[in-house]
């Protein structure tokens, strides 16, 4: 039976959820190091992609916010064969779900074909995650609270990112709102529900 179990992070742009991320995993780190008397080990999953000089800029400062001995693993889309890979490492950091939705859609244009692929990719992770005694701090942006985006291709996304998070909501034991750097914590809560019942549309 797994011991282990996800921790999805969700916020808004500059909200402090990468900095929250890192937090968490340090501090689950040196509570296992008292315990077992062992080094920690925790894995970063990164799914940007340097395109360009801000994103190049943007990776490499949070690099650099990263402890040095951390394993990085850079994967845009495929996270079920980067938890693959991290099955070594106690804690793992997937950063993020928002920037891995958007490469999905980015790379497919039949958005049919492309919804399929993100499900199976999701689900596959989660299976994975499931047998997993690991412990996976999941980073998303909420991007549903604003302006119906203009164009098509800004609704997908604002669709497709929805309907991850619900399913990656679904699948935590803890589910954090990060909010000007402050922490709410939504999951586990005081009002119930049946996590079967949640439709993902």
């Amino acid at each position: 039976m797994s011991n282990g179990e996800i921790i999805l992070i969700l916020g808004g742009a500059r909200a402090g959820k990468s900095r929250f991320a890192l937090r968490l995993a340090k501090g689950i780190t040196l509570s296992r190091e008292r315990e077992a008397a062992v080094a920690g080990s925790v894995c970063f999953i990164a799914t940007a992609e340097p395109l360009d000089t801000e994103m190049r800029a943007r990776i490499e400062r949070h690099r650099e916010e990263r402890p040095p001995d951390w394993l990085t693993i850079e994967e845009p889309k495929r996270l079920e064969a980067a938890l693959a890979r991290a099955r070594d490492a106690q804690v793992v950091i997937v950063d993020c779900l928002t920037l891995f939705v958007s490469n999905w859609l980015l790379d497919i244009e039949d958005e049919s074909v492309c919804e399929r692929e993100l499900e199976r990719t999701v689900e596959n992770f989660l299976a994975t995650a499931a047998k997993s005694e690991q412990t996976i701090i999941c980073v998303s942006n909420e991007v549903g609270l604003g302006l119906v985006p203009e164009t098509s291709l800004g609704r997908s996304f604002r669709d497709a990112l929805g309907r991850v998070n619900q399913r990656f909501a679904e699948a935590s034991s803890q589910v954090y709102l990060l909010v000007a750097g402050l922490p709410i914590q939504l999951k586990p809560s005081d009002v119930s529900y049946q996590p079967s019942a949640v439709s993902h549309q």
